[in-house]
């Protein structure tokens, strides 16, 4: 299945942030982590691989959703308030990952008991 990312759009993004900085590819390279060759193939029109797309976002501070186009006849779809904690308690550096999965139990289960059935 072939999602909506626009590479082309985030290498240029990229692009933007690299000449703000001052930076060359290499530079951008060693610094985000990727490698060179994942810059030159997004350079080709190729897509970075995950862990590649998630340390460019890292480094740039750009936003994934940026990026993804909404297919036609489709609307933008929120995400559900408990995944968007759920991705919070993920991020937060205070918490191990076995306290993020507890507490993310904890508010799951209360959070089906008392959510409202759609209207």
């Amino acid at each position: 299945m072939t999602e909506n990312f626009d590479t082309e759009a985030f290498r240029a993004a990229l692009d933007s942030q690299r000449l703000a900085m001052g930076m060359t590819w290499k530079d951008v390279a060693e610094e985000s982590g990727v490698s060179a060759s994942t810059l030159t193939r997004m350079a080709q029109g190729k897509r970075p691989d995950v862990d590649g797309l998630a340390a460019l976002l890292r480094w740039s501070g750009l936003k994934a959703e940026m990026f993804i186009a909404a297919k036609e006849g489709t609307k933008k779809k929120e995400a559900e308030p408990i995944a968007q904690i759920t991705a919070v308690l993920r991020a937060d550096k205070s918490l191990s990952r076995a306290s993020a999965e507890a507490i993310e139990q904890i508010l799951k289960a209360a959070y089906k008991r008392f959510k409202e059935p759609a209207k």
